[in-house]
């Protein structure tokens, strides 16, 4: 038995009074985590290993019924394509701005200003920054691709003609903007419920003792805000991360990775392209499998790193108490 003081009230903390209470305490908490082991299992282990094995063979839409093993031939003819490096750019370009200007920095923004305003107004911008993520993902790039178009469809060409800018064909010009904004806006919606969630949750204990200090909002922001917020941080910058590396739904329905060679060709779309959508329609399903798993291995690396960076077992570490 160890006593405990917190304030001026004793507490005491009992430890476990046999292995048996020990063994019943981690049996209790197998269960709880069992179901979630279940389904990582199931929905992502089991995969990534049949996704391992199709890898090493040369499986296609030509000889589904009878696939070589290849070993490592997939691997080698796939860093050895001409435009892998110009893939590998792409990908981290997609990935690197999307994620810091939309998925983490606009949506802290969003969150740190709606937060910070009317409630009622609050409510009303947030609900406004969820339409593109409610707006099916068709009907959305329809509305882009309207937007950019050429004239005399294209509603930006019909804005800026009258100012003397010179029409064009806006998403050929500029598809890496307009792929950006598309998934960006999407994206930044997520973070957004996320952080503002988490805002919220702050006791208002310490904002009202900063400010009775003379704390300004922006002070307030970064010495009690952020810290507070770093889990959500890791949360959203990691589960963002892989979604970016593993989404070309927008890209596929705006540019299908054009305009010309590979322009905005990232890694997932091509795997897709390899083992789905060919130009002489011999699905390559082995050697698209393999693009598919160094996208895994690419995932993995990236979460180790962000673990890594946010201290994330400080994070999780219970809180400390003084044992008299």
């Amino acid at each position: 038995m160890a006593e405990v003081t917190a304030g001026q009230k004793p507490v005491v903390v009992r430890a476990p009074t046999s292995r048996w209470a020990q063994l019943r305490a981690t049996l209790g908490a197998w269960s709880f985590m069992s179901p979630a082991g279940i389904l990582v299992t199931v929905f992502f282990f089991i995969p990534v290993i049949i996704l391992f094995g199709v890898s090493l063979t040369d499986m296609s839409s030509s000889n589904l019924s009878n696939p070589q093993f290849i070993e490592l031939g997939n691997y080698t003819r796939l860093f050895n394509d001409t435009f892998f490096p110009k893939i590998l750019g792409n990908t981290f370009r997609y990935v690197i701005l999307t994620l810091g200007f939309f998925n983490v920095g606009l949506a802290l923004v969003l969150a740190l200003l709606t937060t910070n305003i009317n409630r009622r107004a609050g409510f009303f911008f947030r609900l406004l920054w969820l339409l593109p993520r409610l707006t099916p993902s068709v009907v959305y790039i329809i509305m882009w691709k309207r937007l950019a178009a050429a004239e005399p469809f294209g509603i930006i060409n019909q804005l800026l003609t009258p100012l003397g800018v010179e029409p064009q064909f806006w998403l050929n010009e500029n598809p890496w903007l307009f792929i950006i904004l598309t998934n960006g806006f999407v994206g930044a919606s997520f973070g957004m419920i996320i952080f503002t969630s988490a805002i919220e949750a702050i006791p208002k204990d310490y904002l009202m003792a900063a400010r009775v200090d003379g704390a300004s909002t922006l002070q307030i922001i970064r010495d009690i805000t952020l810290p507070l917020i770093r889990w959500p941080l890791l949360f959203v910058t990691t589960y963002q991360t892989l979604s970016l590396l593993a989404s070309f739904e927008y890209i596929l329905l705006l540019t299908n990775g054009g305009p010309g060679l590979y322009t905005t060709e990232v890694w997932s779309l091509t795997a897709y392209h390899r083992a789905l959508q060919t130009y002489f329609g011999n699905n390559q399903w082995g050697y698209g499998a393999a693009w598919g798993f160094i996208l895994v291995l690419i995932g993995l690396i990236l979460s180790a790193i962000y673990l890594r960076v946010f201290n994330f077992n400080e994070l999780v570490k219970e809180p400390k108490i003084d044992v008299l």
